[in-house]
């Protein structure tokens, strides 16, 4: 019996992970009798009630397992690591809070049997903000031209990915993991389900503009050249500029050098403006330098506090 695993990253959803436990198990019972499963579950350091009925749904349920982390370790690690310490011949990856929904589960695992080892959602529509959905929808046209590598568009890492993908990704050993970019990169051949992505069912979104800065940084620093070319390119031509300009004012004075005051206004502008783009530019090069230096270092993806129900693979 082919054995499938669910991965659920989490983060104080304590009025999702009991629903969502009841969800899945019944969609295994009536869609999927004849698969054994496991539903992983991983919490990246909740500070509300997650944990205690995490411990109460793994006590009733052997097919539900646990994972606590010892402290958060962020939006990419947590999921990515979680996915590499499940067991079954593919796993599912979804988030907690219904927006990735139970019903594609048998879809991906549907087209699964039929030969591909890779099966992804892709976002048609959102109930989200229509403002966020634009600003996603622009993000993912700029990443995608300017990207050396395929980029897929309103993909969020929900889909199933099969054993032997899992095992690509436990050999990457990459301490600073964007599993939408590698999908793109490394993946197999793979098979896109379009779906509406539904409003959380409960609590709060834990993104802000921070974490979604966070994940556009990430995913451009890896995956293009496009910031380091502009900084080069942009460098290359206002120097040319400002040469020309430095050329004409030092002849100007010179066939008028009473009747032609410079003045301290265009030095001025000229400064302010120089100053402002290489300021800009440093600190996009600093985004890339700080993904070389979370690389370099190496820390492991996660460290884990305590796990439930793993007991059996121990």
């Amino acid at each position: 019996m082919k054995k499938i695993s669910i991965i659920i990253p989490c983060y104080n959803e304590e009025e999702n992970v009991g629903p969502m436990a009841q969800a899945l198990t019944d969609m295994f019972a009536k869609d999927l009798p004849n698969y054994d499963y496991e539903i992983v579950f991983i919490d990246n350091d909740s500070s509300d009630l997650t944990r205690p009925r995490l411990r109460q749904i793994c006590k009733e349920n052997k097919n539900v397992k646990a994972i606590f982390n010892a402290k958060n370790f962020g939006q990419f690690s947590s999921p990515y690591y979680g996915m590499l310490q499940t067991t079954g011949d593919c796993t599912v990856s979804m988030c907690c809070d219904f927006q990735d929904p139970v019903e594609l589960v048998p879809k991906y695992v549907h087209e699964w049997e039929n030969g591909y080892k890779i099966v992804i959602g892709i976002k048609t529509s959102s109930k989200e903000s229509k403002v966020m959905y634009a600003l996603r929808s622009l993000y993912y046209k700029v990443i995608k031209k300017f990207s050396n590598v395929e980029q897929i568009e309103h993909f969020t890492g929900s889909g199933l990915y099969d054993r032997d993908f899992v095992d690509v990704l436990r050999d990457l050993k990459d301490p600073k993991p964007f599993l939408r970019g590698i999908v793109g990169e490394l993946g197999f051949k793979r098979k896109e389900i379009e779906y509406e992505q539904p409003e959380r069912r409960a609590g709060k979104t834990h993104n802000n503009w921070y974490t979604l800065y966070d994940a556009a940084m990430l995913s451009i620093t890896s995956y293009t050249k496009i910031g380091l070319r502009l900084a080069t390119i942009g460098g290359g031509v206002l120097a040319v500029i400002s040469l020309l300009i430095a050329l004409i004012y030092f002849i100007l004075k010179l066939c008028m050098w009473y009747d032609f005051p410079a003045g301290m206004a265009p030095v001025t502008i000229g400064m302010f403006i120089l100053g402002s783009i290489q300021i800009f530019f440093i600190g996009f090069l600093g985004e890339y330098i700080l993904n070389i230096n979370d690389r370099v270092m190496n820390r492991p993806l996660v460290i884990e506090e305590e796990r439930l129900n793993f007991d059996d693979e121990d």
